[in-house]
C-alpha cells in the first residue's frame, strides 16, 4: 500500500479524532441505543434507528482513521530545505493582482484552504513542487490560468 504523507500536526489531529470517537462518541451511542431499545417496538422507534445510523457512521470513521494512521508517513518540515516540496510554507504573489497568499503544502487528510493548508494533490501544489524563490508558476484553475511568483519558501 502507498504511504500517506502528513505533517506531525495532521497526524496528531487524526489521532485525537480517533481517540474521541473511541472513548467518548462510541460509548455515548451505545448508551443511546440501549436507551432507545427500552422504549419498545424497534420497527417504529425513530430514536433507535437514528442512533444505529450514527453508530454506523462512527464505526466507519474509526475504520477509516485507523487505515489512514496505519499508512501515515509523518514528515517533519523543519528537517527539510531547498526547493518547494511537501511541508513547505510558500508565499506567492499573484502576478495579475499583486495579491499575496501563503500556503503550507500538506497531505490530503489535513488540507484546509481556509486555514492556508494546501492539498499536495491540488493543481497549485503540483505546479509549485520543485520551484525555487523567484520562479514564476502558471497554474490552470477553473477560473483560467493564474500566474504566481514564488516570494518565499520556509520549512517551519
Amino acid at each position: 500500500m502507498e504511504k500517506i504523507p502528513m505533517t506531525r500536526a495532521g497526524h496528531t489531529a487524526l489521532e485525537t479524532e480517533l481517540k474521541t470517537l473511541k472513548s467518548i462518541e462510541r460509548p455515548a451511542i451505545i448508551r443511546a441505543i440501549a436507551e432507545a431499545r427500552e422504549h419498545g417496538d424497534l420497527s417504529e422507534n425513530a430514536e433507535y434507528h437514528s442512533a444505529r445510523e450514527k453508530q454506523s457512521f462512527i464505526e466507519g470513521r474509526v475504520k477509516e482513521l485507523e487505515g489512514i494512521i496505519g499508512l501515515a508517513e509523518v514528515i517533519d518540515p523543519k528537517k527539510l530545505s531547498g526547493s518547494i516540496k511537501f511541508g513547505a510554507t510558500v508565499t506567492l504573489v499573484d502576478e495579475d493582482t499583486d495579491e499575496e497568499k501563503t500556503w503550507q503544502i500538506v497531505g490530503e487528510q489535513e488540507a484546509n484552504i481556509e486555514k492556508g493548508l494546501l492539498n499536495i494533490r491540488s493543481p497549485i501544489a503540483r505546479a509549485l513542487i520543485g520551484k525555487e524563490e523567484g520562479d514564476s508558476v502558471e497554474v490552470k484553475t477553473p477560473g483560467g490560468v493564474k500566474s504566481y511568483e514564488v516570494l518565499k519558501i520556509a520549512y517551519i
